[in-house]
């Protein structure tokens, strides 16, 4: 028999994609998808239980299908599909990750755990190394909000890998998830008219496309192939870096530089008229950015993302449409003013030549 594989939170459109693509593995027997709401996108052959991670029936589901292999993407810093805001997301994370790694613990069938996470674990802080590696520790603790949701549901994630130690349990740090089709805060953020930004800072930012987000799923949740170990944590975000400034100018979006008081402020207002979810944590990742090795990705687990950072960024600018100042626009006026600009200078230069010549002929003809 094949694998039995069950994923989580498949009411999101990027854990029902990845139900799509496990599925056409030859691999994989059976695909068991659960979430606390039904999904409104197909699910194609795989079987839909509706559950909450929350409850302990969790173990039921696992133990009834006889599930090999756990798939744990019902981690996000967005509310879930059932709504309920902040409060309801943090129990989906923290209470959910420990009432499902409790019911893996207890299941004799159960060999295989992936967790999705983040890179928000390390921070952003002004004294951060240049690039975080996997055993690089934060600088200070998470207080609150999605960083501290991830640093707990790691924790617990260590904990359930030292009471079994025959699981192989991979833990992949996601850098920020753009595409098409992403939903996240920072989505949420580019997606504004006018991009607020604290003064006199650029960070530098990493992003990783939806597509490597489901190719590097599916290989840790498969047997590892020769050569590679997919069991550990793992850093996964696309090669290169792109500032803020960078950004803004391939969205066509202006930027409002504002004063961190005031950038606090209108994150505020922001999240208040449900417009974007500008938390704290957001305003730091705007302020001093963060930058992740993924080395150990590739040499380990032997994963090559097939997008750039900034090819990454490109497609999720192409699906979201011009902003305000579209850069071809605004280039075609650039060129437009450098060329008049050109043409007049030029017609300055050719009246400034013409009014020496007249001049130096007036001189010959008075020395005469």
């Amino acid at each position: 028999m094949g694998r039995v594989v069950l994923v989580t939170g498949v009411a999101r459109q990027l854990a029902g994609r990845f139900v799509r693509r496990v599925l056409r593995d030859p691999g994989v027997d059976r695909v068991v998808g659960v979430d606390a709401v039904p999904p409104e996108h197909p699910l194609d052959g795989a079987l839909f239980v509706r559950a909450d991670i929350r409850q302990p029936a969790i173990g039921r589901v696992l133990a009834e299908h006889g599930v090999d292999t756990v798939v744990h993407l019902d981690i996000s810093a967005t509310a879930p599909a059932g709504g309920g805001g902040r409060t309801a997301a943090k129990e989906t994370n923290v209470i959910g990750t420990m009432q499902l790694l409790g019911a893996c613990q207890k299941c004799p069938t159960v060999s295989r755990v992936v967790v999705r996470s983040s890179t928000t674990v390390y921070g952003s802080a002004p004294r951060d190394p240049a690039v975080f590696t996997e055993t690089t520790p934060p600088k200070s603790l998470p207080g609150g909000g999605f960083a501290k949701d991830v640093a707990e549901v790691e924790g617990y994630v260590r904990g359930f890998a030292r009471r079994r130690p025959d699981v192989a349990v991979c833990v992949l740090r996601f850098a920020n998830i753009l595409g098409p089709d992403a939903v996240s805060p920072l989505a949420q953020y580019f997606s504004l008219p006018v991009l607020p930004t604290v003064l006199g800072y650029d960070p530098r930012l990493q992003f990783v496309h939806e597509d490597d987000v489901l190719d590097v799923l599916s290989i840790a949740s498969a047997e590892p192939r020769r050569g590679t170990l997919n069991s550990g944590t793992f850093n996964v975000a696309g090669d290169g870096v792109l500032t803020l400034s960078q950004c803004a100018r391939r969205l066509g979006r202006p930027t409002l530089p504002l004063l961190p008081p005031a950038v606090t402020w209108a994150g505020t207002a922001l999240r208040t008229l449900g417009v974007s979810d500008f938390s704290p944590e957001e305003i730091r990742l705007l302020t001093h950015g963060r930058v992740v090795s993924t080395v150990l990705t590739r040499e380990a687990l032997g994963f090559e993302p097939a997008h750039t950072t900034a090819e990454t960024f490109a497609d999720f600018v192409r699906h979201r449409g011009p902003g305000l100042l579209p850069p071809d626009a605004l280039a075609a006026a650039f060129d437009g003013v450098a060329d008049r600009l050109g043409d007049r200078v030029a017609a300055l230069t050719r009246s400034a030549a013409r009014t020496a010549r007249r001049r130096g002929t007036a001189g010959t003809r008075s020395a005469g």
